[in-house]
């Protein structure tokens, strides 16, 4: 199992992940509504829209942009089941287990944090 630092090391040298980054706008954003909201947002998303067995609109549900935890998500490739299986060999059609997404916003909001200390 990688580590989250292995994992970021890695997507970096993808030319697709590594091109994603926190606009001003989502410094901003996360300026007023603070990490811990932030954080809280990425739970959600990842329960509702990652987590679930079967997801009607699997590979089109996570927006490229209007949130950073978004962004995050592509540029982990935690965007959909495809890419987590693809990247860290998540089983399809299974729900993700509170570990798993445990593990997936803790990826995420390390993202966020290198990007909005840069």
């Amino acid at each position: 199992m990688q580590t989250i630092d292995q994992a970021l090391e890695k997507l970096s040298r993808s030319s697709f992940r590594s091109r994603f980054h926190l606009s001003r706008e989502d410094i901003t954003y996360i300026n007023n509504k603070g990490m811990d909201t932030i954080e809280r947002h990425a739970r959600d998303f990842i329960r509702d829209r990652l987590a679930p067995r079967i997801i009607p609109n699997d590979g089109r549900q996570t927006p490229m942009r209007g949130h950073p935890v978004f962004k995050a998500q592509h540029a982990c490739a935690c965007c959909c089941r495809g890419c987590l299986n693809k990247w860290y060999r998540v089983p399809m059609n299974t729900d993700l287990s509170e570990v798993q997404q445990d593990k997936i916003v803790r990826l995420l909001m390390e993202w966020i944090k290198r990007q909005y200390n840069i």
